[in-house]
């Protein structure tokens, strides 16, 4: 089994908050990432398949097909967007990397030929904070 992961940016806004929540209890629990007029991060997505190499390319995927996928299903849907408020996949659903990472996997899944899988959604909100989700 080889793995292949493909790097990408995106920025985005977005607000922690519980809205059966008091503003104080958000704050004590979410801190700065519960701030009224939101806050933002410059994201780091890895997105890494699985699979056998093709025997007449070599290729588990071709990479700059993966990069393509990963444009215009997640990129072009996220990138200088408000997670909360302009994301179809992100609507109704609270806006952590976790629940994110979670929904970059849904919307590539359905794009992979038959043969390669999706392993690992790796999503880091900050240099020190990333979140890898490796399917249900």
């Amino acid at each position: 089994m080889i793995y292949l992961t493909r790097v990408e940016n995106f920025n985005a806004a977005h607000k922690l908050s519980n809205p059966a929540w008091s503003d104080e209890q958000n704050v004590a629990v979410f801190g700065k990432c519960a701030n009224v007029n939101w806050h933002g991060h410059n994201y780091e997505l890895h997105v890494t398949v699985k699979g056998t190499p093709d025997k007449d390319t070599g290729f588990v995927f071709n990479a700059k097909t993966l990069g393509d996928l990963i444009k215009i299903h997640v990129i072009e849907k996220v990138d200088h967007r408000n997670l909360n408020m302009d994301v179809d996949f992100m609507k109704g659903k609270f806006t952590s990397a976790e629940n994110l990472a979670i929904g970059i996997w849904d919307q590539l899944t359905p794009h992979l030929p038959e043969g390669v899988q999706l392993h690992c959604i790796k999503l880091y909100e900050t240099p020190r904070i990333y979140v890898e989700y490796f399917g249900a």
